[in-house]
């Protein structure tokens, strides 16, 4: 039993909630008002009445206090940019015409105007808008938005906190602005940002707010003395400022390390630490630091990132300790529950079994506020969810849905000869080159073609059963039919299929193999509007037929082009799926790497020449800590040359990766042993490719043209100067030509465009190149 003084303090609190609404009616609004639609003020409307209906879910749901400021038409980090007044030269005009257009120009661009720089949240698969700062950077502070929705929760009668980036993250965020010189460090500009954060915070103040959260989540990662330093200047000039909120210091993803001696003496009011996973080394640490005498402590017991229910026992305890080491302990998930889907309630079709171990956003919600009751008035009051609890959780662990003795003899059998090629790379590409007679600087694109309206048609229709299984493939090859002419015409060098049977690129192999669980209605924000289905991972996981074969060897048999074979890999697999926490991912892992082996293989044999597997996730994935670093790459590359290795040498293994900062993995990536890598590269400029050259890199590599995060068509002269800036890196002979990602999420008009100067701009270089093929 707890005190009685515990239960007077104990709240149950979220530090964000999912932006899309029950039936993503965020994302309808906005592309709404993109395609002129929908109005400026109906968007607004839209965005007002799912933030008033958040705040009444959690406040119904017995949440003590809400936050506020987590909404977002776009991101987060966008939004802090914005309040900060740190908007890049080239977007200003835009923004003062009109700030809603000049917003959406800085996420998406303009045909004139290039976006900001989109990169991964951290190790999770939200991108985030990467600011643009420089010594010339003056910060001015823009309040409204974060007045304004506070002020919306005190008209509802709820008790809220007013949630912002910290101005350490934030600058850690952050990259030196076009022009600027490579090593300038952002966070220079910290005594100039802190002034801005304090006219915010007397705003939110005087607007009625009594805590305000400031995340800091960049905290967790390994940080230098100058670092710790700055993080020490912040929060004692933010603490000694006269006119401001209680400040609540919020960090997840891991465990805060050296930063938790700092906050912990910093004149601030509280701390929100996540005691999930590695994180919950923060317990022993806190207690080490002597606790947090005098301050709040914000405890996130809840997985905030997993779909699995949370183990009520053991959080109980881990409270009950924590009691002791602050003044008093509030309950909430790990981070904000914007990365898991929002109700669990609405998915009909998965296996009741399975059901009653998931949780998403309303059901974690559920998980603290019961937590919170329980710590603050004794487990008695919630007993009964307490025995329900343990059932589930003992039913999940006993199920025969987890455990497949044939897929864990397998995977026990495993050598490490399975994970090499037959041959060295310099000698495969001798064969590779001689067998595929591709030209310098070829060209291909990274998958998938434009997913069009009558392509989802077809999928809601076989669904519905309008239509049946046969009508759908005609669907199908028809589209594919299309693809692969416009790439012939178009004078692509190594085509894809387009894979317009494809829902998504991890959900489609899920769908086929066993252990995962689809949902229907789990959407979680990607970046901007773009909202994604994870999978679930219940259990072991085997291939019980080939899933791509069929419509890969049909997509071949219209061209005499090489058609690559498309695949995403076993980290991206798991990365971007709802990934089982009752073992090790590495050996989940080797699973999912065995059964996509026997697919590489069945497409070879099938007379394929060039197959892709995809890991755009592998930078994501990476731990926080340097610490932890090793052993995940070593999992994670034996995963995908596990994939890949059982193909003869002439066949040609490509892989691709997106939107991370790969200069602390390029010996990862080379140790993936792929003839050909493609990354994302148009934004950052070909960064990557310098990194790649840095590194030595000795492979074939691809590193984008062509910007598919935005609507722009880039010009053939604007992509064959990035080009040029690529073959400075890359010696010709191994360098490709192609997007940055897969063009799923683009309309034709500007797909054929783009590609078409894409093609135009390879053979204008090509030309100028000694020994050119033609």
């Amino acid at each position: 039993m707890t005190t009685k003084s515990a239960a007077a303090a104990t709240r149950a609190t979220v530090y964000g909630y999912p932006r899309q609404g029950p039936r993503r009616e965020l994302k309808k609004a906005i592309e709404g008002y993109w395609a002129g639609r929908v109005t400026a003020d109906g968007l607004r409307d839209t965005a007002a009445e799912l933030r008033r209906a958040n705040r009444d879910r959690l406040a119904d749901a017995g949440v003590h206090e809400v936050p506020t400021g987590d909404f977002s038409l776009y991101d987060h980090v966008l939004d802090t940019t914005v309040m900060v007044g740190a908007i890049p030269p080239r977007h200003r005009a835009a923004v003062e015409a009109d700030a809603l257009d000049g917003y959406f120009a800085m996420a998406r661009g303009t045909q004139e105007v290039a976006p900001l720089e989109m990169t991964k949240w951290f190790d999770t698969n939200y991108h985030y808008l990467v600011p643009e700062l420089g010594p010339d950077t003056v910060f001015s502070a823009n309040s409204r938005k974060q007045v304004a929705e506070f002020e919306e929760a005190v008209a509802q009668g709820v008790t809220a906190r007013p949630v912002l980036v910290g101005p350490i993250t934030y600058l850690l965020l952050a990259k030196p602005a076009p022009g600027v010189a490579a090593d300038f460090q952002p966070l220079t500009l910290l005594d100039r940002l802190l002034p801005v954060y304090a006219e915010v915070l007397a705003d939110l103040r005087a607007a009625g707010a009594e805590w305000v959260q400031l995340d800091e989540p960049a905290l967790v990662q390994d940080r230098s003395f100058a670092e710790l330093n700055a993080i020490a200047r912040a929060y004692r000039d933010l603490g000694a400022l006269a006119d401001r909120p209680r400040l609540l210091v919020a960090s997840y993803f891991d465990r805060l390390g050296e930063a938790l001696p700092i906050l912990a003496k910093a004149p601030i009011e509280g701390l929100a630490l996540d005691f999930t996973g590695a994180a919950c080394a923060n317990l022993d640490a806190l207690a080490a630091v002597g606790g947090l005498p005098g301050k709040r402590l914000v405890a996130g017991v809840v997985d905030g990132r997993n779909v699995w229910i949370n183990d009520l026992g053991r959080s109980l305890a881990t409270l009950g300790t924590l009691l002791g080491l602050a003044e008093r302990v509030d309950v909430a998930a790990s981070c904000s529950l914007l990365h898991v889907p929002l109700d669990a309630g609405d998915e009909r079709d998965i296996d009741p079994q399975i059901s009653r171990w998931l949780a998403f956003a309303r059901q974690k919600t559920e998980e603290i506020v019961t937590l919170a009751r329980g710590l603050g008035q004794g487990t008695d009051i919630i007993a009964t969810h307490l025995a329900a609890n343990r059932a589930d959780l003992a039913a999940r662990k006993a199920s025969a849905l987890t455990h497949d003795p044939a897929v864990r003899a397998r995977a026990a059998a495993v050598t490490d000869a399975d994970g090499r090629r037959s041959l060295p790379y310099a000698e495969r590409a001798t064969t590779q080159r001689a067998h595929l007679g591709l030209p310098l600087l070829p060209t291909t694109t990274i998958g998938s073609f434009p997913q069009t309206g009558e392509l989802r048609t077809a999928r809601a229709d076989l669904r519905a059963g309008r239509i049946d299984e046969a009508g759908y493939e005609e669907r199908i090859e028809s589209e594919i039919r299309d693809v692969i002419s416009f790439q012939e015409k178009a004078g692509i060098d190594v085509l894809v299929h387009g894979e317009a049977e494809r829902n998504d690129m991890v959900q489609y192999f899920a769908e086929r193999l066993t252990g995962y669980v689809a949902t229907r209605h789990g959407w979680v924000q990607s970046y901007g509007t773009r909202y994604v289905r994870p999978p679930i991972l219940a259990g072991d996981i085997s291939r019980p037929e080939p899933m791509t074969v069929r419509w890969t060897s049909f997509a071949q048999s219209l061209s005499d082009r090489p058609v690559k074979g498309m695949l995403t890999g076993p980290v991206t697999m798991l990365a971007w799926s709802f990934v089982r926490d009752d073992q090790p991912l590495g050996t989940t892992a080797r699973q999912v790497a065995l059964a996509l082996r026997d697919e590489v293989d069945d497409l070879e044999a099938a007379g394929g020449s060039v197959i892709q597997v995809d890991e755009p996730a592998l930078r994501e994935t990476l731990p926080l800590r340097v610490a932890d670093r090793a052993e995940y790459l070593a999992w994670a590359t034996e995963s995908f040359r596990l994939t890949t290795s059982g193909v003869h040498a002439a066949t040609q293994i490509h892989t691709h990766m997106c939107y991370a900062e790969f200069g602390d993995i390029v010996q990862a990536i080379d140790d993936l042993d792929a003839d050909v890598i493609s990354l994302e590269a148009a934004r950052s400029h070909m960064q990557v490719a310098r990194e790649l050259a840095a590194h030595g890199y000795p492979r074939e590599a691809g590193p984008g043209v062509y910007d598919i995060h935005s609507p722009r068509v880039p010009s053939a002269e604007e992509v064959s100067a990035l080009l040029r800036e690529g073959l400075t890196a890359i010696p010709a002979e191994r360098l490709w030509v192609n997007p940055d990602c897969g063009l799923k999420t683009r309309g034709w008009p500007e797909v054929r465009a783009s590609l078409e100067n894409l093609v135009a701009a390879a053979r204008e270089v090509r030309a100028t190149l000694p020994d050119a093929a033609s």
